[in-house]
């Protein structure tokens, strides 16, 4: 079981009450794409970027509405001032580790200054979320170059993702095992609007891990606080990138971004002082996007009402807490900088304490 590591629903833990899309990840909802550049260079070099696309075309001459919720701010999202001022993105989102960031600022400037249509372009606002990665990684190195994260950019595709060590999650580490990248979805009944949410996150933070309300963290003996004298072992970060394809407004962007931390808390998570926790929610349909000619008069564009919205906030909740569990599942054990292992979490001795796993719901 070991040697090879399983998403949650094949081990048969399914949070939650509402279906999965085909694939179980933010690439459910269409046309949104997902692209990874892996860095893992001699003892020390555990790193790479992540980036997300919501859709294919100039992106930022259609702009899609999005909100920003933050759990605990101890993190560098740029960004994200202008999102919540404009309730727009017009970038991709780019997701990499502390100390790199301004070079995937400069690489999202780049790729969108040379897009077509975008000649007379003065100004860009560049999205980029980032979980450090310093305990596997020789972070101060930073290796990770703009070409790098334009490759991220370029090679992104819809499809499957791949999930665990990979891109941004190389180096991460999440309740004290082995974290990294993990994706899931739900998709609402047709009765209610047939709408998809998906989710991915980069997870690289700590507390007190949690599965289908069993105290997992406890039982295997690693946990924040665990010793009494925090020793800072629940620092870190969590990235969470949510997409739909309902037609919301920022606003209602911003109140689905925070239903992802209560996802977020579902698996136990610290949200202590040195922890970035944020999210951000965008919405794809062609209905809300604020395109040339939406931004130049008055127009009429769709709004789901506020009496719809609760089984998206359902959907955003479950497909959170299932992206962290397969960010957990999906990492392999990865040995980095100074000797610190990053160990697998057993998924083994998991689904003991789980009574065997198979069809476990919350």
């Amino acid at each position: 079981m070991e040697s090879v590591r399983k998403r949650a629903r094949e081990l048969g833990i399914a949070p939650g009450i509402l279906p999965t899309g085909p694939l179980n990840a933010i690439t459910d909802v269409h046309p949104v794409e997902v692209g990874h550049v892996t860095v893992i260079e001699g003892d020390d070099i555990r790193t790479g970027a992540t980036a997300i696309l919501p859709h294919r075309e100039n992106v930022y001459q259609r702009k899609v509405p999005a909100g920003i919720a933050v759990g605990n701010g101890y993190g560098k999202l740029t960004g994200s001032t202008q999102i919540r001022e404009l309730g727009e993105i017009e970038t991709p989102i780019v997701l990499t580790n502390t100390l790199c960031v301004p070079r995937a600022a400069e690489a999202i400037l780049d790729w969108v200054l040379a897009l077509p249509g975008n000649e007379a372009v003065t100004t860009v606002n560049p999205v980029v979320g980032e979980t450090n990665d310093g305990r596997l990684n020789n972070i101060r190195y930073r290796v990770l170059t703009p070409d790098m994260f334009r490759r991220a950019i370029d090679e992104a595709t819809g499809g499957p993702v791949d999930e665990g060590s990979v891109g941004a999650g190389t180096g991460t580490m999440a309740f004290g095992w082995k974290g990294g990248i993990g994706t899931s979805s739900r998709v609402i009944p047709n009765l209610l609007g047939g709408y998809s949410v998906g989710v991915l996150v980069q997870s690289n933070f700590g507390g007190v891990l949690q599965i289908l309300g069993v105290p997992v963290g406890r039982a295997l003996g690693r946990y924040y606080l665990k010793d009494v004298l925090s020793r800072g072992d629940a620092d870190g970060s969590i990235m969470i990138i949510l997409a739909t394809d309902a037609p919301l407004s920022d606003r209602n962007l911003s109140r689905l971004a925070r239903r992802a931390l209560f996802g977020l808390a579902r698996t136990g998570a610290s949200f202590v002082n040195g922890s970035g926790d944020y999210a951000i929610a965008f919405s794809v349909a062609d209905d809300v996007r604020r395109t040339p000619e939406r931004r130049q008069a008055l127009s009429a564009i769709a709004n789901l009402p506020n009496e719809l919205i609760s089984p998206l906030f359902q959907a955003a909740i479950e497909a959170t807490e299932e992206a962290i569990l397969n960010s957990l599942f999906t990492a392999a054990t990865i040995n980095g900088n100074n000797g610190f292992v990053g160990e697998a979490i057993p998924l083994d001795r998991v689904l003991d304490m789980l009574g065997g796993g198979a069809g476990k719901t919350a």
